[in-house]
């Protein structure tokens, strides 16, 4: 059986009436809109914080040739078409 605990939440007045009003165009009511809203919200969270970001390490420990920018993607396909491009 889940266990229901009474809150307050301050809400700024604008959002507090968008919610409600999307709440009843949803035909659910302002509790359960608000616990989907924040299960989604955590969801989302988790999501991001399993994405382990990719090791940015050379072949062979040292470094990025000069002028090579990894955060750059835009920068290194320039560098990557003009070494593929016929000479």
């Amino acid at each position: 059986m889940l266990r229901r605990m009474r809150t307050t939440l301050r809400l700024n007045d604008r959002l507090l009436s968008e919610v409600k009003r999307t709440a009843m165009e949803s035909g659910c009511t302002l509790t359960a809109f608000i616990e989907d809203a924040l299960r989604e919200a955590l969801a989302r969270r988790k999501t991001r914080r399993s994405r382990r970001p990719l090791g940015r390490k050379a072949v062979g420990g040292r470094g990025a040739l000069p002028g090579v920018d990894l955060d750059d993607p835009a920068r290194l396909r320039d560098l990557m078409d003009r070494r593929d491009a016929p000479r």
